[in-house]
């Protein structure tokens, strides 16, 4: 009697729900009749955009950008090696593959292929994305092989023989799930993943930590760890550096929040820092970089510092740390990297970038600042922890190609490796820096990518691209599809530097979620009507585009300020956040956004969720809505459900959806081509 009253509550509950929101089973994600709605829409979508003037040599050019052999192939130091995952016309689904330094310094290095990724999907009649390879240190012989369905973030996991290039018979073995494994020694795996009904979080990701012994099957993996269903996730992972190895556990309370534990003296110790704090370890040192102040003894430290202490003193009590980073107004710690002896500093000077050298000697940190670009983003990675303080440096601009650099600690003389081409005809164009007034008065940064000799009369067409959320910053980027598909044919790109990201620290951040949410809103609208003041543009050419974050960044900027833009595009969005934390990843973000079965929570919410504000009698910009079929982050039910709702008001708005790509545009690179041209095609004619 219980169940079936449980069941008639649940029934009444949905049937409520139904009624006020008649497109739910657009939610049925590979349902046939959602699946018959998506065929429809890209079947009226795609030949209305494949009839703008061009858009044939425009696919072809995004193509011949995403299949270029002079594109950078990013690589990974393994063991004597360094590995590549390459796609191109020939490998569309990627091929895994390695050479030596020495190789890589020429212009044409020879590669030796390690998998097929495109044989391996015919072979088993899969279609396979790559995701990944984690190695057990130090021989690098033994690898795990992650592998998507379609690009999805649920993966297969394989061990592989490196040497043999063949998957290990009998090796360890994970069917799909949304995973973390990792190496714990040469015969044991941390395994994290759904083990079955309760072993997963509201999130949808693992709960529990097992510890998985080779030729054991892994139901009878033994349980390390055991989160709640309210947490994130959980998972265990191990940091090798030269002497030391650190076995790690993290339990995810929240996007930024959680607790850690290390195995110290046979035990794991939980580590009694902030639980914003990222935790990081090097040399002996436990590093902290705090989101939030902290008083751990005598000595206060700001929000955004970056500070360091003795390890094994810490575990035992002890509370002395050094600062080695201390913000400033406009001035944050975007990222560290860690070489052999030293730490590296990547910093962002209201929003150009700085890099840092940071080395012990003699009890004492000497510090000496890198001559980089400072309007660029720099990208650092050490190049082999293990026996150099070399480290990667790349280099990128809006304007100028990116390159790859071997960087050389203590000097500024480094080895230029790669470059991209020039993918785009740059000639006569700048990059200028300004500021937007928002609605509570703070300054907020953008950037404006445009012709030098650019007539202010309003005329132009413009992009704004924003995404404001999770503490990620947006910074200057060499985009060739961009450049091609946007600069070289007269538009003006525009970056907006809105709170919600990294851009200025913590604080930047925090001041925008939950309640504060409406503040990245109001600031992207601040920068368009900036824009629209310089008389760069105005409304009738100008148009707003994001994804993920940003997708419901755009959803509510056209929603809130229908008037100030002619087009959008809102892709792998969420747009109904009444329902955003029941479906899929969606739980794990309301420490970002708020719970809306809360009423509280929900007032805030309600005010800005795109789906529940477009109306049938306000006018809209042109609108298109992408998504992918296999994004298991950010579920496709969000866009299907906007464009059906503003479809069924009146409003014009073109839906698109990939069957594959993930929380993307696509797994290969003629899917990522055409996309691209799909969405510039679009905005070329609107905003014309």
């Amino acid at each position: 009697m219980k169940q079936l009253v449980i069941a008639a509550l649940a029934l009444l509950s949905f049937n409520a729900i139904a009624q006020d929101d008649p497109y739910l089973w657009l939610e049925e994600v590979t349902g046939q009749k959602p699946l018959e709605w998506v065929k429809a829409q890209n079947e009226r979508t795609q030949p209305i955009l494949e009839a703008t003037p061009g858009f044939k040599a425009l696919q072809g050019r995004m193509l011949d950008i995403a299949t270029s052999r002079e594109r950078i192939p990013n690589v990974v130091k393994r063991g004597d090696h360094l590995y590549n995952h390459w796609q191109d016309a020939t490998y569309p689904r990627g091929l895994l593959r390695r050479t030596t330094l020495d190789e890589y310094r020429k212009k044409d290095p020879k590669w030796e292929p390690v998998l097929d990724i495109g044989k391996l999907a015919t072979d088993e009649s899969q279609p396979w994305v790559y995701k990944g390879t984690d190695c057990l240190y130090p021989a690098y012989r033994r690898c795990l092989i992650y592998l998507s369905r379609g690009g999805a973030d649920a993966t297969e996991v394989r061990e592989f023989d490196m040497e043999t290039k063949q998957f290990v018979k009998d090796g360890f073995r994970l069917t799909e799930s949304k995973q973390s494994v990792e190496w714990a020694d040469a015969d044991t795996l941390y395994v994290a993943r759904d083990f079955g009904p309760g072993s997963l979080t509201r999130s949808g990701y693992a709960r529990i930590v097992k510890v998985w012994k080779r030729g054991t099957p892994i139901a009878e993996a033994k349980t390390l760890f055991e989160g709640q269903e309210d947490d994130v996730g959980v998972g265990a992972f191990v940091v090798n550096e030269p002497g030391r190895s650190y076995h790690r556990l993290r339990r995810n309370l929240s996007v930024r929040n959680g607790e850690e534990f290390i195995l110290h003296g046979g035990k794991w110790v939980p580590v009694e820092a902030p639980k914003d704090a990222d935790v990081s370890t090097f040399g002996g040192l436990l590093l902290l970089r705090l989101r939030s102040d902290w008083t751990p003894g005598k000595t206060a430290f700001k929000a955004g510092s970056f500070i360091a202490g003795d390890l094994d003193k810490f575990l035992a009590g002890g509370r002395d740390f050094e600062v080695l980073f201390e913000p400033q107004p406009r001035l944050t710690l975007k990222s560290y990297a860690f070489t052999k002896n030293q730490i590296l500093l990547n910093t962002l000077d209201n929003v150009k970038a700085r890099v840092t050298e940071l080395r012990r000697e003699g009890g004492q940190w000497k510090r000496r600042d890198v001559d980089v670009p400072r309007l660029a983003s720099v990208g650092l990675a050490a190049y082999d922890r293990d026996t150099s303080d070399d480290y990667w440096l790349t280099v990128t601009s809006f304007i100028e190609p990116t390159s790859l650099y071997l960087g050389k600690s203590g000097v500024d003389t480094r080895e230029k490796l790669k470059g991209l081409p020039a993918f785009f005809d740059t000639q006569g164009l700048e990059v200028v820096q300004h500021e937007a007034t928002s609605k509570d008065g703070t300054r907020v940064p953008y950037f404006v990518v445009m012709r030098k000799d650019l007539r202010l009369d309003g005329s132009h067409p413009t992009i704004v691209y924003g995404y404001g959320g999770f503490e990620l910053s947006q910074t200057p980027t060499y985009s060739a599809a961009m450049g091609a598909g946007w600069l070289e044919r007269g538009g003006v790109w525009v970056l907006a530097n809105l709170r919600g990201g990294g851009e200025f620290g913590p604080g930047w951040h925090q001041t925008a979620r939950r309640e504060g949410r409406q503040k990245t809103h109001d600031d992207y609208i601040a920068v368009a009507e900036d824009v629209v003041r310089r008389r760069i543009t105005s409304p009738a050419h100008l148009g707003i585009y994001g994804g993920s974050q940003g997708g419901l960044l755009v959803g509510a900027a056209f929603t809130q300020r229908p008037d100030l833009y002619k087009a959008a595009v809102s892709t792998v969005p969420l747009l109904d956040m009444k329902r955003y934390h029941k479906l899929l990843a969606g739980a794990s973000w309301m420490s970002e956004y708020g719970d809306p079965d809360k009423p509280a929570d929900w007032e805030f919410i309600g005010k800005y969720s795109p789906y529940q504000n477009v109306f049938k009698d306000r006018k809209y910009p042109k609108v298109l809505i992408a998504t992918t079929t296999r994004d298991d982050r950010v579920h496709p039910g969000h866009a299907r459900k906007m464009a059906a709702r503003m479809q069924e008001q009146g409003h014009d708005v073109l839906y698109f959806e990939n069957t594959e790509g993930g929380h993307g545009s696509g797994t290969t690179p003629a899917q990522q081509a055409y996309f691209s041209a799909l969405v510039y095609a679009f905005f070329l004619k609107e905003l014309r």
